[in-house]
């Protein structure tokens, strides 16, 4: 366990490193953000798609997950009107996942890339949630208004959601075998996995260079991560435990997913959102995002050391 683990401290160590020396800067970090998310994230998520064996029982798993995701925006909202939350963005740090940044690199790094198609089932839905309400709010929140349209582009244009959804599609019409016999797909798909080797390093090191922890930064932020943990390790516990196995009856490899999603931070994308105006709401996302990143990483290490195997 000690193995698997230490490397991902490290290189998130590296990252920091990195920052605090000045080695790189915010504009490389953010193109090599660029193409973690738009070039290696999507060639995983394609291969591990078209090799997933798909299950009726995964309508469960989806509505389950954004039934959690309304569940938490609404709970958001409620606890910042019942406490007079002074920060706007709140409600939208208590629900959402970053699963492409820190889901699939835990789980990838635990269990191998080879298995991270069964975290990508249980963040479809979550997928739908974050471009089609999640987004909206937040264009809305910046923008004063939110232009359907232009979402429904975004996620159309999207290099991870054409991924996923071409590999469905291939996986659905039973032409996965097929596509991995012809000389383009062969092509295609020894490429994607030449890529996925860049893409957990890649994202520890953008990990680690974005954290900016300081004391004050951590008390602000402890409101809205206690009111996250609160809810979610018990229904981290409770889901992947009793749902998963017992009621949808799905592979116990789905329990570490639910487990790994569940306690994942919030998306990164929130600050990024923000208008250049509110520096004081970036730097307070920036502290929940960081200081959450961490604890999550602690929950799993702490999960991974009792489950080390799927």
């Amino acid at each position: 366990m000690i193995v698997t683990v230490s490397p991902i401290i490290l290189i998130i160590g590296l990252g920091n490193l990195i920052r605090v020396r000045a080695l790189l800067s915010e504009r490389t970090l953010d193109e090599l953000k660029w193409l973690v998310v738009n070039v290696a994230l999507p060639a995983v998520l394609f291969v591990a798609f078209l090799d997933m064996q798909l299950e009726p029982a995964f309508l469960g798993l989806f509505g389950l997950i954004l039934l959690v995701c309304f569940g938490l925006l609404g709970y958001g909202y409620l606890l910042k009107r019942m406490f007079s939350v002074r920060h706007d963005y709140f409600p939208l740090l208590t629900t959402g996942f970053e699963f492409g940044m820190v889901g699939i690199t835990l789980f990838g790094t635990a269990y191998g890339l080879s298995n991270v198609g069964y975290i990508a089932i249980v963040d479809l839905s979550h997928e739908l949630f974050i471009w089609f309400v999640f987004a909206t709010i937040l264009t809305a929140k910046r923008d004063g208004v939110s232009s359907f349209g232009r979402i429904l582009t975004g996620f159309t244009r999207s290099p991870l959601i054409i991924a996923i959804v071409t590999a469905l599609v291939l996986n659905l019409l039973g032409l996965g075998g097929w596509f991995r016999d012809v000389p383009v797909g062969v092509l295609v798909l020894e490429t994607f996995d030449l890529l996925g080797g860049l893409l957990i390093p890649a994202i520890l090191i953008i990990i680690g260079y974005g954290m900016r922890l300081s004391w004050a930064g951590v008390r602000e932020a402890t409101g809205v991560i206690a009111a996250r943990l609160v809810v979610l390790i018990p229904l981290a516990v409770g889901f992947s435990r009793v749902v998963v196995g017992r009621v949808l009856g799905l592979d116990p490899a789905f329990e570490a997913a639910v487990f790994t999603f569940l306690v994942l931070p919030p998306p990164y994308i929130v600050p990024v959102f923000m208008r250049s105006d509110q520096v004081g709401e970036r730097a307070y996302a920036n502290n929940v995002l960081s200081v959450y990143t961490v604890i999550s990483l602690a929950i799993f290490i702490v999960y991974f050391s009792f489950n080390p195997t799927l």
